[in-house]
């Protein structure tokens, strides 16, 4: 744990907490390599895991960019590795990348920490994703956001500077800003003005990899929470 503060997170400092969903509450890595990997090998296509999440990370935002629902855009990345890899994915294959969101299993730690920092704080999600698919997700979670924040909603998609200005108008100050991507989220809360926690998990590769400087960073949810219970 990197601490500005020796004895923790002060609870009495920050009113909201505002969360990245997948890859920091959700494990979109292993819910996507669960739909590509087999997918993949029905068209005699064999590729490491380190290898799909690494285009994972470029197909995504070139996606996003050209903006269009969640669901829309992983259409698109599902194009793009058909293009690289040399077949075409079905239209219920195109259909069932979103779909499969629902199966996306929340982290180990995740519902016990939420329940630990719902007691000190008001919880918020900031999310690229549309709402129907987090309402997928929000059943895994158990734990109840005061706001959900959506891409959908606000029709752009992280690091996009509005995503976090519509959150700042929505929830109550102050926020401390909570994520595993530092492309997605920590860069442009820092940039919003935020504090911000890095949830250094473990991954393959699946958000692009940039310098950040988060105010802390931990390598678990449940670290973090440890840190203020």
């Amino acid at each position: 744990m990197t601490d500005t503060e020796p004895d923790g997170i002060d609870p009495a400092k920050y009113r909201t907490l505002t969360f990245d969903c997948y890859g920091t509450l959700i494990d979109w890595e292993t819910g996507i390599l669960a739909y590509l990997k087999p997918l993949f090998e029905g068209y005699d296509v064999h590729v490491i895991d380190e290898f799909v999440l690494e285009c994972y990370s470029r197909y995504e935002p070139e996606a996003q960019a050209e903006g269009g629902s969640y669901r829309a855009v992983l259409s698109k990345v599902l194009q793009r590795f058909g293009k690289r890899l040399a077949f075409t994915p079905k239209d219920n294959e195109l259909e069932g990348f979103a779909d499969s969101i629902e199966r996306w299993p929340a982290f180990p730690d995740t519902v016990d920490a939420l329940k630990t920092l719902s007691e000190h704080f008001e919880l918020a999600v900031v999310s690229n994703i549309d709402d129907d698919l987090f309402a997928m997700s929000a059943k895994a979670l158990e734990v109840p956001f005061r706001h959900v924040i959506t891409a959908g909603q606000i029709g752009v998609y992280k690091p996009a500077p509005a995503m976090f200005a519509a959150a700042l108008e929505t929830v109550e100050s102050p926020v401390l800003h909570v994520a595993q991507s530092r492309f997605h989220d920590i860069v442009p809360a820092t940039a919003a003005g935020l504090d911000t926690v890095w949830i250094d998990r473990p991954s393959l590769g699946a958000a692009r990899p940039v310098e950040a400087n988060p105010t802390w960073t931990f390598t678990s949810l449940a670290e973090f929470a440890d840190s203020v219970s």
